[in-house]
């Protein structure tokens, strides 16, 4: 318990990161060895973070493997695939030897094709080696290149004394049972076990008279995001991996998912932000203005349209309707903000499998939220602008649009993340600048042809 207070009080000071780089640099191995050993290796790979390249490279060099392969693991991916550069292969190959099936293969993923069949010859577990082939051969973003091969498999014919002994046996491998898979001759996945199945039961009964046969699981090419799905809805902390002929080949368990689910969500929280990139703040200038361009260059065209619409406008008005003009970044500002709304809810309920209906239904719905909110909002402009021009033409005509951009940039809003998704693209993408500038360039279009035609000019 104390153990776990400390790590939860850690905490990365300038101080602690100085005096690393001095025993680094004096060589002060048993010091720096005795200083690290205070750490859990998450916050090791944390102090590893704020080093220099040739000062991580001494430190994972210094400590043994199997306390450097969980470092590694913790480290950003980046970084990791810098130190890893820096490593012999044989060195990676002691390394991978002292992790997971499915961590291992991730790690040797990031290797030159060269480099891991070097790193994979050196690997001394045969059962391991084959077993990092097999997991390399499945797409990362798949269930088999999630699924990690480690797990506890009994057979329906064996005898709950019989069982427990080849648990012992299994169990030496997994680091933490959450369940046991039962499978038939052909190792197939029929039912799973509880430990306190086995405890309660007589030594003498079959497993298969105690097995439970509704035990959910995912086929190995399915998507990542449908596993997170999955496992969410059931609240699982573990899912067994099956293939076309329902064979148990691994399991997943909730850390991978819990991994899987920060990188989607920093995936879509960048494309919310118009970067179409995965991209981090350490990265260089050049991989930055690549990632943001692209959007950026969407809204300089959609500002382009909209001094086009404005522009249109201003000949065919008179002078007396310039009050117009200036109410033109109201106008955009709130059609670019419903979108933004609109689109993020649905977004939110794509990811969380939560919209149900028709499309139809879904604009209905929005279409009626826009106009509550858009008279609630219309007539408090109207009062504004009757009270500061005097003028109730002028007021009815800006307030009468407003309600008008709001419904359209609602509708906009629903309408694109919903299309998005049917056409198996990331909707999160409708939550960004595409939303804002569409709905400015609609909305100004709408508010100034509203205007002219209830003013008559």
């Amino acid at each position: 318990m104390e153990d776990i207070q400390e790590n939860i009080q850690f905490q990365l000071t300038d101080a602690l990161i100085e005096k690393v780089e001095i025993l680094v640099e004096d060589k002060n191995n048993n010091d720096l060895k005795a200083l690290l050993n205070e750490y859990h290796h998450a916050d090791i790979a944390e102090i590893l973070d704020d080093l220099n390249l040739d000062d991580a490279v001494y430190v994972i060099k210094l400590l043994d493997s199997e306390t450097t392969s969980e470092i590694l693991m913790e480290l950003d991916e980046d970084i990791r695939e810098k130190i890893l550069q820096n490593l012999s292969t044989k060195e990676i190959a002691e390394e991978v030897e002292e992790l997971d099936t499915d961590d291992a293969a991730d790690m040797v993923a990031q290797l030159s094709e060269a480099r891991q069949a070097e790193v994979i010859s050196q690997i001394e577990d045969d059962e391991h080696r084959g077993e990092i082939q097999e997991l390399l051969a499945y797409d990362e973003d798949t269930a088999g290149g999630l699924m990690a091969k480690e797990l506890v498999k009994v057979y329906e014919t064996w005898t709950v004394a019989g069982c427990i002994r080849r648990i012992r046996g299994q169990a030496k491998d997994v680091t933490r049972v959450h369940s046991v898979y039962v499978v038939d001759k052909e190792d197939k996945l029929i039912g799973r076990l509880s430990l306190k199945d086995l405890i309660i039961s007589k030594s003498d009964q079959k497993i298969a008279d105690i097995a439970k046969d509704n035990v959910d699981s995912v086929h190995v090419n399915d998507d990542v995001e449908d596993v997170a799905k999955v496992m969410t809805k059931y609240d699982l902390e573990a899912i067994p991996v099956v293939d076309n002929n329902h064979i148990l080949l691994g399991r997943i368990t909730i850390d991978d998912i819990v991994d899987v689910l920060k990188d989607e969500a920093d995936k879509d929280y960048q494309l919310a932000a118009g970067i179409t990139q995965d991209v981090e703040a350490d990265d260089s200038i050049l991989e930055l203005t690549r990632a943001r361009l692209p959007w950026l260059f969407l809204g300089l065209i959609g500002g382009i349209g909209a001094f086009i619409i404005m522009d249109y406008f201003e000949v065919n008005l008179p002078k007396g309707a310039v009050i117009l003009f200036l109410f033109t970044p109201l106008i955009a500002a709130m059609a670019g903000n419903v979108g933004v709304q609109s689109s993020a809810i649905i977004v939110q309920g794509l990811a969380n499998d939560d919209v149900k209906g028709s499309i139809n239904d879904r604009l209905i719905k929005e279409m009626l939220l826009a106009a509550l909110n858009g008279v609630i909002l219309s007539l408090f402009l109207f009062l504004f602008v009757f009270a500061w021009e005097q003028n109730f033409k002028l007021a009815l005509a800006i307030s009468v649009s407003l309600i008008a951009v709001i419904i359209v940039a609602g509708l906009i809003g629903t309408f694109v993340p919903l299309f998005l998704d049917k056409r198996g693209i990331d909707p999160a993408i409708a939550t960004g600048p595409f939303i804002t500038t569409s709905n400015d360039i609609f909305g100004i279009l709408i508010y100034f042809w509203i205007a002219k035609l209830i003013l008559g000019i």
